[in-house]
């Protein structure tokens, strides 16, 4: 075989490979619903969307309800709102919209980012704070989602830009084995991931061949909360 030959055969191997990642499809639209506890008991319900706006936008939805204990009895609700375009298999962050409401506290946080400027604006309602974004950035509430896709696209060890409040901070995840979880859904065999970048109690159990989000998910930040899958559709 020639040189010339075997940089055909190169050119073809690569048209092949980029052809293959283009069939990489997004996930279509979804609804998700989950059970929340705190501490090993009921505490609320949570639904997780994910439907296309338009013109390369998407929105990732997801808002939580107080249905048991002290999280009722405070009336207690959390809408998170994400906006996001498709970087390959990466929900890039467009705009983040964060409210808590409760009897005795209230939190609100927006997120604009700005891809012509290069800059990300975070606003609590105590003056805005920016800083300049990073390709490929998720934010808070599309983490999970992202690393779904990770897990789909199969890696291992994942590194994900996360806009957090004063700046892009690289998260870091990792898969640590296989574990058979069940929950309202139903059993799983399902892959263990853990964050590995920072001490933060961060567990999720994904089923990736089947959904791109957990179908449970554990964290000690905040609150020792679970999230158990109940229904996917």
């Amino acid at each position: 075989m020639t040189f010339r030959h075997l940089l055909r055969l190169a050119g073809a191997l690569l048209l092949a490979s980029a052809s293959g990642l283009a069939l990489a499809a997004p996930p279509k639209a979804f609804t998700a619903t989950y059970r929340v506890l705190r501490d090993g008991s009921p505490m609320g319900e949570a639904t997780v969307s994910l439907k296309p706006l338009g013109n390369g936008q998407w929105e990732y939805s997801k808002h939580l309800r107080g249905t048991s204990g002290l999280a009722a009895l405070l009336g207690a609700n959390l809408d998170e709102v994400s906006r996001f375009r498709w970087k390959g298999d990466v929900p890039e962050a467009l705009s983040y919209d964060y409210r808590l409401d409760a009897a005795i506290k209230s939190k609100q946080r927006h997120v604009a980012v700005d891809w012509g400027k290069h800059r990300v604006t975070v606003d609590e309602g105590k003056g805005a704070i920016t800083y300049a974004t990073q390709p490929g950035m998720v934010e808070r509430n599309t983490t999970a989602l992202a690393i779904g896709m990770a897990l789909r696209d199969g890696q291992k060890q994942i590194a994900l830009p996360v806009a957090v409040r004063q700046k892009v901070e690289t998260q870091r995840f990792k898969v640590t084995g296989r574990e058979k979880v069940t929950v309202p859904a139903g059993g799983f065999d399902a892959v263990r991931v853990d964050r590995t970048d920072a001490d933060r109690g961060f567990s999720a159990w994904y089923a990736p061949d089947r959904y791109p989000l957990p179908v449970k998910l554990s964290q000690k930040d905040g609150g020792n909360l679970t999230m158990e899958l109940v229904s996917f559709r």
